[in-house]
């Protein structure tokens, strides 16, 4: 599906380009040609949640370049999904912009789970992260295209994440409250939880003429 501008579909399962106010609920995502969600060209005020995504290289993408100053005023939500089996890279990969990652399940990835370049403010909590068995790729964060001594003043951290099987969060930037407020939308139920908040997560089972 489509949101914004229309253009050619480079095959993405869901591509918001240009648009705003944006709610992707409840799907069941896995196998697309691109992205399985991709949010680019100015987008922004996008909630993304209750999703289960399976078997997938580049799951999301949150900006469209490095070079594209348009996405600096992004705003996303990623809440209370299940990132599940076969999935590699981008949980998201973001680029500028302002992102809260709450209260997601990650249970499988190849490379890594979150990513971006261009300075994005990343805050994470209330996760669980369960590494792969592979040493290499215990990292939940990767920084792409930067050198350290540019990526360490970027904003990311993790709150009460629950890191499992050798799983690390590199954290990075001053770490004051007030540098995440852009990318604080809601509050984060404690990690435990998790396995309960995102049971439901996928597309819901609804019958003609019940409630779902």
């Amino acid at each position: 599906s489509h949101y914004g501008w229309r253009t050619i579909s480079d095959g993405d399962g869901v591509s918001i380009f240009g648009g705003s106010h944006v709610w992707v609920d409840h799907c069941s995502l896995s196998s697309c040609t691109d992205g399985l969600i991709d949010a680019i060209h100015g987008s922004t005020a996008i909630t993304i949640s209750n999703n289960y995504m399976t078997h997938h290289d580049k799951v999301m993408l949150l900006g469209h370049s490095d070079a594209l100053t348009s996405d600096k005023n992004m705003q996303v939500t990623i809440a209370f999904n299940h990132f599940g089996e076969g999935l590699v890279q981008r949980m998201p990969r973001c680029r500028h912009g302002y992102f809260h990652v709450v209260n997601n399940d990650y249970t499988h990835w190849e490379m890594y789970a979150i990513g971006g370049s261009a300075a994005p403010t990343i805050n994470c909590q209330g996760n669980r992260f369960l590494a792969p068995n592979t040493p290499d790729n215990k990292e939940v964060t990767k920084r792409e295209d930067a050198p350290e001594n540019e990526w360490r003043h970027w904003n990311w951290r993790s709150q009460g994440d629950l890191l499992l099987n050798g799983a690390f969060f590199t954290p990075s930037g001053v770490g004051a409250s007030s540098s995440y407020a852009r990318a604080s939308s809601l509050s984060a139920r404690p990690s435990s939880f998790v396995g309960s908040i995102t049971m439901g997560a996928g597309a819901l089972n609804c019958k003609k003429g019940s409630r779902c």
